[in-house]
Formats: structure tokens, sequence, C-alpha cells
């Protein structure tokens, strides 16, 4: 396989250098089969898998853990519910809010049991590479209704890129159908860490897509997924071809912190 990376970059857009195909074998793969490959792929290319994380309560665990890995600290047990209901799952938050934290207010000065004030980083974006990345899968949560989800990316332990997959030849748009059927129904409950969502990838194998976590009712249209595309605007549809360039890790990274963004009427 031909290592692939951006041949240029720019505030607006990555452009990737040309890529050449994975060849694979044409048999027949569940809708198992498809999410163990893939992380086992993700794995392969530098992820943690997380398998024991299918919880909010582990989630959590895991976030605390995370972030006082990222900023070098320990928090006490009453300084990481403070934390909590101050700044990083605020009860009013909803999705805009908790997007805002990713995009522009990524640093909260935190004041300390004993007074002390440091910033706590939820994201480095100067040096993208001390961010943390994991996958988790099977994820169990519940809103209006139990929901149990695919594949999860998680960035310094916070979710922000959600994989929903169907097995060959079942169509696509249902596993975006599945997408928004989860934001009505547990994405969005109460003290929900999914709200930072901010990338949703779909795939029946053969055509993989991916589009931005929005509010907007205008846009939550299956015409807004997007097919990466090498130098020559060529898609990369195949599963396996899209994880090794969309979800490399830096090009991932590079994604999530330089170009998702709010337009100007906050959304992303």
């Amino acid at each position: 396989m031909t290592e692939t990376k951006p041949i240029a970059e720019s505030k607006n857009f990555i452009v990737l250098d040309e890529y050449e195909k994975i060849i694979q074998p044409s048999t027949y793969q569940s809708e198992a089969d498809m999410e163990r490959e893939l992380i086992s792929d993700l794995v392969a290319q530098g992820y943690e898998y997380a398998k024991d994380i299918n919880s909010p309560a582990k989630l959590l665990e895991n976030l605390k853990q995370r972030l006082e890995s990222l900023n070098e600290v320990k928090f006490t047990p009453s300084e990481w519910t403070r934390l909590l209901s101050e700044y990083l799952d605020a009860p009013n938050d909803g999705v805009n809010e908790k997007t805002r934290k990713i995009q522009d207010n990524h640093i909260y000065d935190f004041v300390f049991d004993d007074g002390h004030i440091q910033n706590i980083y939820l994201l480095d974006k100067k040096n993208i590479a001390r961010n943390s990345v994991q996958v988790i899968n099977q994820f169990e949560q519940t809103g209006a209704h139990a929901n149990r989800y695919d594949i999860t990316i998680l960035v310094n332990g916070l979710p922000l890129v959600q994989i929903e997959l169907k097995k060959r030849g079942v169509a696509i748009r249902e596993a975006f159908n599945q997408i928004h059927r989860y934001a009505k129904e547990s994405f969005n409950a109460s003290n929900s860490l999914f709200k930072y969502l901010q990338i949703f990838v779909i795939s029946n194998g053969t055509d993989t897509r991916y589009f931005a976590n929005t509010t907007k009712r205008d846009k939550t249209s299956f015409d807004f997924t997007i097919n990466w595309a090498d130098s020559k605007n060529l898609p990369i549809r195949d599963i396996k071809d899209f994880t090794a360039t969309f979800l490399a890790k830096n090009t991932l990274l590079s994604i999530l912190t330089k170009y998702c963004v709010f337009d100007a009427s906050d959304t992303l």
C-alpha cells in the first residue's frame, strides 16, 4: 500500500497525494466482521482499543484519566465534580455549547481546591501528537430509548467521531438514518458526553461518507454527506481505504482541530 500524506494544506482544505487502493478479496463480510476489522485497522494505525469502555460511568472515568494525563494534574473527587458541572458538562449545555468548547473555547481556567489556577486543555492544538486517540465499540446509552453505538473515536476521552456501519449490500442511507435516530433518542440526552460529537462517518463497506454534527434541520439531509477524495478528486469509498486516509491519526486530528469550524450563524 502506498503511504498517503497531505501534499497541500491551508486554513480551508487538505489535499491528499495520489492514493493506491487496497486490494481486497470479494467475500461476504457481516457487519460484526466489518466492525472487528475496522477496529483492528485503527489499532494498527496507532489507536488504543479501550474495549471495556461501554457505559457513561466508564466513559467519565476514562475522560478524567485522559485529561489528567494531558494536563499533568490530578483532580480530587470534589475538583472533578466541579469541573464537570462548571465546564465539561454544564447543565444547560447543548450541542452548540459543547462544540464551542472544542472549536473556540478548549482551554478553561480552573480554580483548584487549594486556590491555585491552571489552564485545563481539552485538546492540544499546537502539538496534535500529544492528544490521546482511542477507539471503543458497542457503547450503551439511554435517553428516550436505549441505544448501542457501533464505533466511537475518543480524543482525550471525549467522543468526537461516531462511526455507524451496515454490512455490504445494505443501503448506506440506513446507517445515516440510524445516526439521526440516535441523535433524537440518546446522543443528546441529559449529561451525555456524546453532545461533543463533531463528525459522523457512515459506511456499508463499499461506500463511506462523513458529515458534520449540526442542529440545522435543513442540513440533516443525506445530500450533505461527503465522500473523501484524493488529489485527482477520485472518491475514496471503501471503508479500508477511508480508514487508511481520513482516519489516519494526524489527518483526523487536523480535521477536528483545524477544519471543523462554526460559520457566521453558529452552524458546524
